[in-house]
């Protein structure tokens, strides 16, 4: 396992696990689901992992509860990071319910705590008065935030008056907004991206195409899997499987090797199994060559989903069966 080289109290691996799916109807949860889940972390813990990402919003505090407990003494020699959902997010409230979530996971301080999104209304100097209160008697080490643009990540910086260490946000190959600013801002400021989503919820594993869509209500929401756009990145998935093939690996670690490539970025792909867990860990060792890159790099440029509101009337159509 490779590391952020940030001075953290803890090391930060490039490969963290994201546990939406624990404790969450959406992705299958259910009770056989809740022993897998605990095998995975172990094993996370076994392959250097020390990032586990959760929330208080997945599965309604059922995730935090299985991380929590799958970690057991191991919590404090992990990074734990959770989520508040920002409900009216002034200063009591974070405090609230950062002392819910630390009770859930059983921890004595949460080692990265984020704003789970932007409150439109809500203004950060409130939500990080709260956050200051917390760094200040210990119940949270660093605070972070989730899906901010630039702009507000560097205003809730200066509102809490300290580093906010990270910023949350969805980006993969074929989401590369971060790459605009948020990544460069990171390595000048020494900052950390954190990437949930790498592998577009597994459109980048190449393991769909148009004649076998995913099953599931999380990818059916998602337009990448329109049929549409499952036959348009076709060619993008011939890139990631010939690279692939030059590293002995699979399409989905190549696409995690893309956005670990930047040195302030870590990834944080959920897994549904052991094996899944230890492809996710091995893709940290992967170099890929600048033609790779490069070529991986025009792939994904190539690629011209259908998006938006003109997906909208598609996935009507596809829901329906039309």
């Amino acid at each position: 396992m490779r590391y952020v080289r940030l001075d953290t109290p803890k090391p930060i691996s490039k490969i963290g696990l994201g546990t939406w799916q624990f404790g969450s109807k959406e992705w299958g949860y259910g009770p056989e689901y809740e022993r897998r889940a605990a095998e995975i972390v172990r094993r996370a813990l076994d392959l250097g992992v020390t990032l586990f990402d959760t929330a208080e919003l997945y599965g309604f505090g059922r995730s935090e509860r299985i991380l929590g407990a799958a970690l057991g003494d191991d919590r404090a020699k992990v990074v734990v990071a959770s989520k508040i959902f920002p409900l009216l997010p002034v200063a009591p409230v974070v405090q609230q319910r950062a002392v819910a979530s630390a009770a859930r996971l059983g921890v004595d301080g949460i080692d990265l705590y984020q704003v789970h999104q932007a409150n439109p209304v809500v203004a950060d100097t409130t939500t990080m008065r709260g956050m200051r209160s917390l760094q200040d008697v210990g119940l949270v080490g660093e605070v972070g935030v989730s899906n901010y643009g630039l702009r507000r990540w560097r205003f809730a910086e200066a509102a809490l008056g300290r580093r906010v260490l990270s910023n949350q946000v969805r980006y993969s190959m074929i989401d590369r907004g971060p790459e605009e600013d948020l990544i460069p801002y990171a390595e000048q400021a020494g900052r950390i991206v954190i990437a949930y989503s790498p592998l577009a919820q597994g459109f980048l594993s190449g393991r769909y195409d148009a004649t076998n869509p995913p099953a599931g209500a999380v990818r059916r929401a998602n337009p990448y899997f329109l049929p549409e756009n499952l036959e348009r990145g076709t060619q993008l998935i011939a890139t990631l499987r010939e690279v692939a093939d030059a590293h002995d690996a699979t399409p989905s670690q190549i696409a995690l090797a893309y956005v670990l490539r930047h040195p302030n970025v870590v990834a944080i792909p959920g897994a549904s199994g052991v094996e899944q867990m230890e492809r996710n860990a091995a893709a940290a060792e992967i170099d890929l060559a600048d033609d790779e890159y490069a070529a991986l790099v025009a792939a994904a440029h190539a690629f011209r989903p259908v998006t938006g509101l003109a997906a909208v009337p598609r996935m009507v159509r596809a829901r329906l069966g039309g």
